[in-house]
């Protein structure tokens, strides 16, 4: 079997109504690294913030467009309701003593499938979230000081997409994205391009469900990675020759990016994984500054002036 050209989820991007109260939340409840402190390239008013492991690998990056008065969106169909967090066995009595401490609430630990257990919980802009316990994840997670390390998030286990009908969506994702169906339990159904953590997209919904709506606490898209540059223009040529409307490839300085919509309506996006998060910073130094893609460096005062400033204070997050 030739290789595929996903090799599983990039980032996830979401919708938040302010900047440092999603730093304090990503970075110092959940102690992911901020990776890129960066502008939405379509609206330089509004921050990009990234989060993920020490280097900003893909399958790890959470990021967010944080819009100071944002209306609060809706969860419903046609959306990804659910980002999962992948942790070692055993890390979810942790993780509630830690959820405790800032009066976030959650559930109770769940099982869906063979050994994995998780616990819901979501931010202050109600986005969910998931962290999910196993053994399957050979990934080591990132800690900077106030995360034991065993304990760590590694980086993505999962997305749920919530959908009308799921079998437009499932074709869609095992034809044109080469995924496989790996587990069903309950109407849920697990897909994924090489059955590991961080390459998992499950489907659920019902026919009668409230489409969602978009809005602080919703997620704007979802990427997919692939290994360069020819990979993705062989992605784009196989989506155009089946009718579905792509973008060209967009320049987002850290990896190249195509947007399509799949047919339940979930917005998604194929990124490179090539050039990364340290093609403007050091590595060490990932996060520091606020980062400018060239064509907006000559507008850097402007820009500055009207971001809200931010500062992340681990002092605060440590156990």
């Amino acid at each position: 079997m030739s290789k595929r050209l996903i090799s599983g989820l990039h980032h996830v991007t979401a919708l938040s109504s302010g900047a440092q109260e999603n730093l304090d939340f990503y970075a110092g409840i959940l102690g992911l690294k901020m990776v890129k402190k960066t502008i939405n390239f379509d609206a330089p008013e509004v921050y990009h913030l990234y989060y993920g492991d020490r280097q900003g690998s893909p399958g790890t990056l959470m990021t967010f467009f944080p819009y100071p008065g944002i209306v609060k969106g809706r969860k419903g169909t046609g959306q990804l309701t659910v980002t999962s967090f992948s942790t070692a066995a055993g890390s979810l009595e942790y993780w509630m003593k830690r959820l405790d401490r800032f009066n976030v609430e959650y559930t109770t630990p769940q099982k869906r499938f063979e050994g994995e257990e998780f616990i819901y919980f979501e931010d202050g802009d109600g986005l969910g979230i998931e962290i999910v316990a196993n053994e399957a994840d050979s990934r080591e997670g990132y800690y900077h000081g106030h995360i034991p390390g065993p304990h760590a998030i590694k980086g993505f286990y999962s997305v749920t997409l919530n959908e009308q009908r799921h079998d437009r969506t499932a074709s869609f994702i095992t034809g044109l994205l080469e995924h496989t169906l790996i587990a069903e339990n309950n109407g849920r159904k697990r897909f994924s391009t090489n059955g590991k953590p961080g390459s998992l997209v499950d489907i659920t919904g019902t026919e009668s469900g409230s489409a969602g709506r978009q809005g602080s606490g919703t997620v704007h898209h979802v990427a997919f990675a692939t290994e360069n540059y020819d990979s993705q223009l062989e992605i784009r040529e196989r989506l155009a020759a089946e009718g579905v409307h792509v973008t060209p490839v967009i320049d987002r300085q850290y990896f190249q990016s195509i947007y399509f919509r799949e047919p339940g309506g979930v917005l998604f996006e194929v990124a490179t994984i090539p050039p990364g998060m340290a093609v403007d910073e050091a590595p060490e130094s990932l996060g520091e500054a606020l980062m400018l893609p060239p064509w907006h460096e000559k507008h850097r005062a402007e820009i500055e002036n009207n971001l809200e400033p931010v500062e992340f204070d681990i002092e605060k997050f440590r156990d």
